[in-house]
């Protein structure tokens, strides 16, 4: 039986492989450099619990959410190049979001320069997940920038201690200043249209955005979003984050899961936070790094090899 079972999207496999992501073709370069055994399969959801029970390998699970001892979830963890390789699952569901921040055990001489070179290349170069406006834009005032999700294209219901509705009405209840609302890119639902209008009518202090995400995370005082990526793009800008929903870098954020501890959340002053180590802990020491000299060693490790 192989050590490692690559499980991965068929149209990957469709030209002899030459789809597969560059990370695998670096642990597959490397495990065969140390002479362990693999196999790269067509990932079926419906069978795989039957075909990790009869092959007591590691199995890696491309955008998993499979918690088994021998499974690592395998997906980009919200910025390239780190990955999520997880017994229990990616982003969200990852364990990153069980453990313990050790802020007092880290090196801030390792921590600092790894959060410039981080902040370097999303914050400075103005980039994020998904393709945004080139055009500055320029805000004065704007007391919380809440950031939408598309729900349409991903679970996210699940995750929620607010619904996005209740989330934009308990954050204009509470913020007597300017508010921005930033709809998700990917979002063309007239509806979402629709009841952004209802609520600029029910609050005049609330207005919407499609300006480039760095421009309003800059100008915000505090970013309230449910557990969208942009939480981590805001820690980058060391700005405080609010989240209405299940996340797993929860660890220097004030969590809402109701109306009330929202609201709350927002009339008082954010507290400080250690920006700078927790991104070194989640992308640095959680997660592996597809570009990094060290990620067959690292993979290895946790493969239990």
């Amino acid at each position: 039986m192989p050590d490692v079972v690559f499980h991965v999207p068929r149209s990957w496999l469709t030209f002899g492989g030459e789809g597969l992501r560059p990370i695998y073709l670096r642990l597959i370069k490397g495990l065969d450099a140390r002479g362990r055994s693999y196999e790269v399969t067509i990932l079926d959801r419906d069978t795989l619990a039957e075909t990790v029970e009869a092959n007591t390998g590691i199995h890696v699970v491309h955008h998993g959410r499979f918690p088994h001892p021998r499974v690592l979830n395998a997906d980009v963890a919200y910025v390239y190049p780190f990955w999520n390789f997880d017994p229990k699952g990616i982003r969200a569901f990852s364990s990153i979001a069980d453990k313990a921040f050790p802020q007092g055990d880290i090196d801030p001489e390792i921590a600092r320069p790894f959060f410039r070179r981080v902040r370097k290349r999303i914050v400075d170069a103005r980039t994020s997940r998904y393709a945004q406006p080139e055009q500055v834009s320029t805000f004065t005032d704007v007391r919380a920038a809440i950031f939408l999700q598309s729900e349409g294209h991903r679970v996210v219901g699940e995750t929620c201690y607010l619904n996005r509705w209740e989330m934009v009405t308990g954050v204009c209840e509470a913020v007597d200043g300017p508010v921005v609302v930033k709809p998700h890119p990917r979002d063309k639902d007239p509806e979402t249209a629709d009841m952004l209008r209802d609520l600029q009518d029910r609050f005049p202090h609330l207005s919407v955005n499609e300006g480039n995400i760095h421009d309003l995370i800059h100008a915000a005082d505090r970013v309230v979003t449910i557990n969208s990526a942009v939480g981590i793009e805001a820690y980058l800008h060391r700005k405080p984050v609010t989240l209405c929903g299940q996340s797993d870098f929860h660890h220097i954020a004030d969590v809402a899961r109701d109306r009330n501890g929202l609201q709350s959340i927002l009339l008082h002053e954010p507290r400080k936070r250690a920006y700078d180590k927790f991104i070194w802990w989640y992308f640095g020491d959680q997660c592996l790094n597809g570009s990094a000299p060290e990620l067959v060693e690292r993979f290895c490790n946790r493969c239990g090899f």
